[in-house]
């Protein structure tokens, strides 16, 4: 008999044993824990399992697939395979929000009308700064949004995009990420709210709090940490407890008991030797013991099989699924329906505990009741298509644009822009391509600062443009497989043959052999085939390569040691020893149309392996003309704007903090000519400044500015907006300082070093204004309070200048005498406020257990007695006013 037909009439006759019409779970008028506990009696193991189970995907595959029903799709995303790109999803942008809320409406109406149970899917999407999807309001990148200090703003934000989500039917979001970025060579910077624990709370908090409010779920990530040593992404993390506490769960916990987050994510990597993912302490006895958290527990995508394939503490895919159910995962998110083999036999085999499982199906059941999909699960395209991108989003995309730049210097009061100064030379090809940063959909109305600046300007000034020389240093490309052939029996084709060796010696028959169309590998993760160990292999590939040129061309390889390269049976290349990674490059003259014997061999034998065949071939490297001719244009213009970038993301850690290419060349050649040189700095993190920031006058971060950044960018510049943000990040002198954050303890001595400055080239907080404001007449309401307590104080700010405009006004504090050793400084309130010239205002902040607490000892949170230094300021650095606070 159909096993689907006997799984119907075993539901129908359970049914009619229960002698109820209708199941309680579909009574809309019981509560969501009694619905979900009910239909989690009802459910078979597969059906529990798959609602365990999260993937992109709209069920273009088969609806006959899901059946049995899944917890999630993140509908118009793909999954990818290419381990050396890091980022495991490929953010397909898909269709307009009106087409796609038709398109969730659909796939939920499968899974109400045509599964067994009638359970809806959770549609669930990227939101870090706006939806990743077409048609969708980009707002300005997380680090941006950090550097407004304005948790209002941050609100009505976030209000937009989760207005824009739930439109179109998508009720979950993998976002924010609250990670603490300490150390700012990490390449997802960018998405954080940067250094401090406190910030990225009030942030996190104002963000999650919009979307959970309108029924939708977010997902703070990476829990709890990751980045290692050296500012590496997913590096593995050996911390204590304390320093979990005081630095690295604030924000989730703060998401959790003030903003209501329902669910979290895990990290990649492993906390003190055990995979986030499959960490019992971290998720089944701190987060749901101890913390109480009531949501459900999601993978990073791939993440539950990482212990088999990234820390090696799981002999294959069960026991590793089998590690992360029982120690506290609820969903394991996967690239593709195909990888479900992996994970099913551990939920059938019996290594994972029932309780578990029936713990982890439940609570994603209630949050599915919680959110109402059984009973209004779908979306009105209608709604979609007129909120996705309005004019109210976009104005206050631009309101965020603004408040988020940072002026970092400006001499001479270089900045606004002279009415006396006509012609302006826009230079840098940041400029002209309005980059949105990380986890960004195509956006609504990109406008460049190209566009934003000529709009902006009028007929005040002319502006002409040239790109420089870019960010890239475009010495070498790949050989093109159009070039590369060899014989397959007695048929010449396309590309490599690749013989592959089960040993590091090319010895013995090949294991694999097959066609490669040209070199160009990261085997990071993984071997080159399943049949290979990953670190325990070589590789010897050959064919023809046919010359495009008469000519001497540099040709090489690019990667790990172990490599050689022949041409014509002769050695070019003799890299045969294992020690780092680099490339090495031979000039070899060739003849346009000759065919040339190519052998490239190589072996590995320590895994994370990468190599590339490459050659200067058809390089259009032609920075120094492009260079050249902004120089020209400086040569005839009044002033020089320079709009440099810097490269970063996910899996692109930074350990070089310049900016790339010949970018500060340019800057230096440009202020050469003796004109008045701005630089509008595009990127997520921190950058190295030494080389140039003496030869411009003024400096600007612009971070990655979202939808409306041209227009926000060009304001700063003209004056029409007065720039107020803040820095959310210590920026450094040099990498050798990192990482290098404002709130550490005391050092004990001196944090000097023999040839450079302990101190950041930029402090965190630190911003500058078109005018100037005094801070005076701090009052503390009660300057004495018992533990326990609270007390108010206020002091009074002042516009002195001639020119509206923003403050940031920061609170910090000092535990000057404890039981164990305090940060020397820790921000605890802060306030954005705007005052006309001669305006002043009072500024209020409350200090109480929470603002005051410390952890002792006995890892207790407690407010000793003793004498706290309270500090009122314009940054960490810059501080006003102090007073001092007794606790009895």
């Amino acid at each position: 008999m159909n096993t689907r037909l006997i799984i119907s009439l075993i539901f129908f006759i359970s049914m009619l044993s229960c002698n109820d019409t209708v199941p309680l779970y579909r009574d809309a008028n019981e509560n969501p824990d009694k619905r979900a506990r009910d239909l989690l009696e009802r459910m078979t193991e597969d059906e529990k399992f798959w609602q365990m189970f999260m993937i992109p995907g709209d069920l273009s595959n088969s609806t006959e697939d899901y059946y049995n029903g899944i917890f999630g799709l993140q509908v118009a995303a793909k999954g990818k395979n290419d381990s050396a790109s890091g980022q495991m999803i490929d953010y397909d942008q898909g269709s307009p929000a009106g087409e796609a809320a038709e398109k969730i409406n659909s796939i939920q109406k499968y899974f109400i009308d045509s599964t067994r149970l009638g359970i809806p899917v959770i549609p669930f999407d990227e939101a870090l700064h706006g939806l990743v999807r077409s048609g969708a309001t980009s707002f300005p990148q997380s680090i941006g949004l950090a550097a407004t200090f304005d948790v209002d703003l941050m609100a009505d934000v976030a209000a937009c995009i989760a207005e824009e989500t739930r439109s179109r039917g998508i009720r979950q979001i993998l976002s924010p990420v609250i990670n603490i970025a300490r150390d700012v060579r990490w390449g997802r910077t960018e998405e954080t709210y940067g250094e401090d624990p406190f910030l990225c709370s009030e942030m996190a908090v104002s963000f999650v709090r919009e979307f959970e409010s309108r029924g939708i779920i977010t997902t703070p990530k990476h829990f709890v940490t990751n980045v290692g040593d050296g500012g590496r992404d997913s590096y593995p993390i050996h911390f204590n407890e304390r320093l979990l506490e005081e630095i690295y769960f604030p924000a989730y916990k703060a998401c959790f008991e003030k903003g209501g987050s329902r669910s979290v994510m895990t990290a990649y990597n492993s906390l003190n030797g055990s995979p986030c993912t499959a960490n019992k302490w971290l998720l089944r006895d701190k987060l749901k013991g101890e913390w109480n958290f009531r949501g459900f527990v999601i993978s990073d995508a791939g993440a539950t099989g990482g212990a088999n394939v990234l820390h090696f503490t799981a002999s294959d895919y069960p026991s590793s699924t089998a590690n992360a159910i029982n120690a506290g995962l609820d969903v394991i998110f996967q690239t593709s329906y195909s990888h479900y083999p992996l994970f099913k036999p551990a939920f059938d085999n019996g290594t994972i505990k029932k309780e578990f499982i029936d713990d982890a199906v439940y609570r994603i059941l209630k949050a599915k009741f919680e959110l109402g999909l059984f009973d209004d699960p779908y979306a009105d395209p209608d709604e979609a298509s007129r909120i996705n991108g309005s004019k109210e989003h976009l104005d206050k995309s631009l309101e965020a644009a603004r408040k988020s730049i940072v002026l970092l210097k400006n001499d001479k009061n270089t900045l606004p822009v002279s009415e006396h100064i006509k012609n302006i030379a826009l230079i840098g090809t940041d400029a002209t391509e309005a980059r949105l940063g990380g986890y960004s959909g195509p956006g609504v109305l990109k406008t460049s600062i190209f566009t934003g600046i000529t709009e902006r300007s009028g007929s005040r000034h002319k502006i002409e443009y040239e790109p420089g020389c870019g960010r890239y240093d475009n010495r070498f490309r790949l050989v093109d497989n159009k070039l590369l052939t060899h014989k397959d029996k007695m048929t010449t084709v396309a590309g490599l043959h690749g013989e592959y060796f089960d040993n590091p010696y090319l010895e013995g028959d090949p294991v694999i052999v097959r066609h490669d169309g040209q070199i160009n590998f990261g085997w990071t993760l993984y071997s080159p085939h399943p049949d290979l160990p990953y670190d325990w292999y070589s590789v010897r590939w050959t064919g023809i390569l046919t010359a495009p040129v008469t000519d001497k061309v540099k040709i090489g390889i690019e990667g790990n040691d172990g490599y050689r390269l022949y041409i014509n049976d002769k050695l070019i290349i003799d890299n045969w020893v294992k020690k780092s990674y680099g490339c090495h490059t031979e000039e070899y003259e060739f003849i346009k149309g000759d065919k040339y014997n190519l052998r490239v061999e190589f072996y590995e034998t320590a895994g994370n392996a990468r190599i590339k065949l490459i050659w200067d071939y058809g390089v259009q490297d032609d920075a120094e003309q492009r260079i050249n001719a902004a120089v020209n244009l400086a040569l005839r213009s009044d002033m020089a704007v320079i709009v440099a970038g810097i490269e970063e993301g996910e899996f692109r850690d930074r350990a070089l903090l310049g900016l790339p290419g010949r970018q500060e060349e340019m800057i230096n050649r440009i202020s050469e000519t003796g004109i008045p040189v701005v630089v509008v700095l595009i990127g997520g993190s921190a950058i190295k400044m030494n080389g140039w920031m003496d030869n411009a006058e003024s400096i600007i971060d612009a971070w990655y500015p979202g939808d409306m950044g041209g227009y926000a960018v060009a304001d700063v510049l003209f004056g029409l907006y007065n720039p107020a943000g803040r820095l959310p990040i210590t920026f450094p002198l040099d990498e050798s300082q990192l990482p290098l954050f404002y709130n550490h303890k005391p050092t004990g001595r001196g944090d000097d070093y023999m040839n450079l400055t302990g101190q950041a080239l930029f402090p965190f907080g630190y911003g500058l204004s078109y005018t100037s404001f005094e801070y005076s007449d701090l009052k503390i309401e009660q300057d004495t309070i018992p533990r326990g307590g609270g007390t108010k104080l206020t002091c009074t700010i002042t516009n002195t200048g001639s020119r509206k405009g923003d403050e940031v006004v920061q609170m910090y504090i000092r535990d000057e005498i404890s039981s164990l050793a305090r940060p020397i400084i820790e921000l605890k309130g802060f306030e954005r406020i705007s005052l006309n010239p001669g305006e002043q205002k009072n500024v209020e902040f409350n200090l109480g257990f929470e603002e005051l607490a410390m952890f002792n000892h006995e890892m207790n949170q407690v407010v000793e007695p003793g004498r706290f230094r309270i500090m009122i300021g314009s940054s960490s650095k810059d501080i006003r006013l102090r007073a001092h606070l007794y606790v009895e």
